[in-house]
C-alpha cells in the first residue's frame, strides 16, 4: 500500500508501517456550506453551497506507525516552502491535491518514541501531518 506526498514515500520501510497514518479528521467534514439568515418580516432564508476545497487531511500515528528522524526532515524541507500545493496519494488509492495547513498548528509535529539528547537519522518518531486540500496546480503553458 503506497502512501506518497508528491514523490516523497512516507510508507518506503513496511518495518515501521508509515502506510498506517491514521486520518483522524476524515469524519469531521460537511462538504455543503449551510449559512441561515432571517429576512424582515421573520421568516428563515436558508443558503447552502457545495465546498470545492478546503478539506482538512490530518494524518497521525496514533501509535500505528514510526518514521525515521531523517525522513522527518525530509518533510520539514518540504514544509519550509511557501503556498507549496503536493499530491498526497492515500492507501486506499484516494488522491488529493494539499497543501500544509499552516492555521491547524504545526504542520510536521514529530515525537521520539524514546528520548535521546543526539538521535541519529535512524532514531524513531510518531508523526502528525497537518494538510489541507487545495485545487491542483494549473497545468504549464505549453510552449510555442
Amino acid at each position: 500500500m503506497a502512501l506518497t506526498l508528491d514523490d516523497l514515500d512516507l510508507a518506503d520501510n513496511p518495518d515501521l508501517a508509515g502506510e498506517q497514518l491514521e486520518w483522524t479528521d476524515e469524519w469531521e467534514w460537511n462538504a455543503i456550506e449551510q449559512e441561515l439568515d432571517r429576512s424582515l418580516t421573520g421568516a428563515l432564508m436558508v443558503q447552502e453551497g457545495v465546498k470545492l476545497y478546503g478539506r482538512p487531511i490530518t494524518l497521525t500515528s496514533n501509535g500505528g506507525a514510526w518514521f525515521t528522524l531523517a525522513k522527518v526532515r525530509e518533510l520539514e524541507a518540504m514544509a519550509s516552502v511557501l503556498l507549496k500545493v503536493m499530491l498526497l496519494t492515500l492507501p486506499t488509492g484516494a488522491q488529493h491535491y494539499v497543501t500544509w495547513n499552516r492555521a491547524a498548528g504545526p504542520v510536521v509535529q514529530a515525537r521520539p518514541l524514546y528520548r535521546t539528547v543526539a538521535p541519529e537519522p535512524d532514531w524513531l518518531h510518531e508523526l502528525t501531518l497537518r494538510l489541507i486540500t487545495v485545487a491542483p496546480p494549473p497545468d504549464p503553458t505549453p510552449e510555442p
